[in-house]
């Protein structure tokens, strides 16, 4: 429970927070400023936001459903952050349109979700219950997630943009794996980039999920900071290695697009 002023204020104002008309007023006006800046940018993305608005609210409210049914239970916890994982790898194989390549993504990301989780957990930084596990698997795997997509995104994009150079490498005797290493390699850290900026600004220009969830709880600053920390360096290490193994992934071609699949020959 939260403890002094501060805390109860926090909490009063966490528990304020109900289904109504003015949340109903608000997310229809920030919609509205969305759409707008869409229609005056020219984006062509007012649909997808509209989309994307409409399943965030029906998923979240199915979520909240699932997660007050399961939280109680650290197996079923375990089960939904599965589910969780599952879903990501389906996202981030569409976004970097290798749907085919499904079971090398979740291989990548595996590679760095599991032992940032592993450490945390041997670590009993956090207890092994469901409350604690959700958040802190969700963070993870949406992260990883997201780097996963940004390597893939631009991966794929050189290579079809610097194919001569790919060719130009097998006709110096590079084998197929080596070539594609040598366009895509300087990509990598260009993906990793936004999670290092996020962790170089925290308390600076931002003030993250974890540290404002802590803060509402009526955890004190300084715990808050220290959940921050931990969460912003587990982000950065299981988002690293899944880079590191998806660009491997990639010149193995087992992470590829239907469309560079006869460009990238033996």
């Amino acid at each position: 429970m939260p403890r002094g002023r501060a805390g109860h204020a926090a909490y009063r104002w966490v528990v304020s927070i109900d289904p109504g008309w003015p949340v109903a007023v608000a997310l229809a006006l920030l919609l509205a400023i969305a759409l707008t800046a869409h229609r005056v940018a020219g984006t062509g993305l007012e649909r997808s936001a509209v989309t994307a608005a409409l399943r965030a609210t029906l998923q979240l409210g199915v979520v909240s459903l699932v997660i007050a049914a399961v939280v109680r239970n650290v197996w079923l916890s375990l089960l939904f952050s599965l589910v969780m994982f599952v879903a990501g790898v389906f996202t981030t194989a569409k976004r970097i349109d290798a749907p085919g390549s499904r079971p090398w993504a979740a291989v990548a990301m595996a590679a760095g979700i599991l032992p940032v989780i592993a450490v945390i957990l041997a670590t009993r930084t956090i207890p092994f219950e469901g409350i604690a596990l959700i958040p802190v698997l969700g963070i993870v795997i949406g992260n990883a997630m997201t780097g996963h997509t940004l390597v893939g995104r631009r991966a794929f994009a050189a290579l079809r943009e610097e194919r001569g150079d790919y060719e130009a490498g097998l006709s110096i005797g590079l084998l197929p794996a080596q070539a594609i290493r040598e366009v895509i390699h300087r990509r990598t850290p260009e993906a990793l980039i936004p999670g290092l900026d996020q962790t170089r600004t925290t308390g600076l220009v931002t003030l993250p999920g974890a540290f404002i969830g802590v803060m509402l709880g009526g955890g004190s600053a300084v715990q808050a900071g220290t959940a921050q920390l931990l969460v912003l360096v587990g982000i950065m290490a299981a988002q690293t290695v899944t880079a590191a193994v998806e660009e491997r992934l990639i010149a193995a071609r087992r992470i590829i697009p239907e469309d560079l699949r006869p460009l990238l020959h033996d």
